[in-house]
């Protein structure tokens, strides 16, 4: 059994990026554990985090955000799907991940497989968002999942449930990258034994 956090970059209400991990709960549910046992599946919201603040971390800190360090630190993997602000990442989830790298040394994103996406209702699907945020990922010590990106473009316009999208083409191109990360746990797993 794999342990999965899901971590939408958009806070919004019916949110894009939110059906994308919709999706991938779904997709991770029908793959089957070694053991017999079901995936566990959790989301984080980015809205839960205080906007960063040295003085709060050093002091009294935020239990929100010690709740979601211990969260991603009990995870085998994290997937995040995020849309395109001006071309980056929400301002959201690079303020979750800026509280989710520290302490430095002690970061809970160290060491851990990440794997991404991104939505949004243009056509490209908010791509550029990306590669930055898989540079943060990489600084913050974690290692993100190699598999081409996975862009869901037009979003608003695909057919979806309330478990995600439903679109032939969007689940293939989800179900590629939720059979990466279990690929690279798996190496991550062989490497170590």
């Amino acid at each position: 059994m794999a342990k999965f956090v899901l971590m939408s970059g958009s806070v919004r209400r019916d949110s894009h990026n939110t059906a994308v991990l919709d999706t991938v709960r779904r997709l991770v549910a029908e793959r089957p554990a070694d053991d017999g046992a079901p995936h566990e599946v959790v989301s984080l919201s980015v809205a839960e985090f205080p906007l960063y603040d040295w003085d709060l971390e050093q002091g009294a800190g935020s239990a929100d955000v010690a709740r979601a360090q211990e969260l991603v630190a009990g995870a085998d993997a994290l997937i995040i799907s995020t849309p395109a602000y001006n071309g980056e990442m929400s301002g959201a989830l690079k303020n979750a991940l800026d509280w989710l790298s520290r302490p430095g040394g002690a970061s809970p994103l160290t060491g851990r497989t990440v794997a991404l996406a991104s939505a949004s209702p243009g056509a490209r699907g908010a791509i550029d968002a990306q590669p930055a945020l898989a540079g943060v990922l990489r600084r913050c010590g974690a290692e993100v999942v190699d598999h081409e990106p996975v862009a869901i473009g037009k979003a608003g316009e695909l057919a979806r449930t309330a478990d995600g999208f439903t679109d032939p083409t969007v689940v293939a191109a989800l179900s590629g990258l939720v059979d990466a990360t279990f690929l690279a746990l798996r190496s991550l797993v062989a490497a170590g034994a």
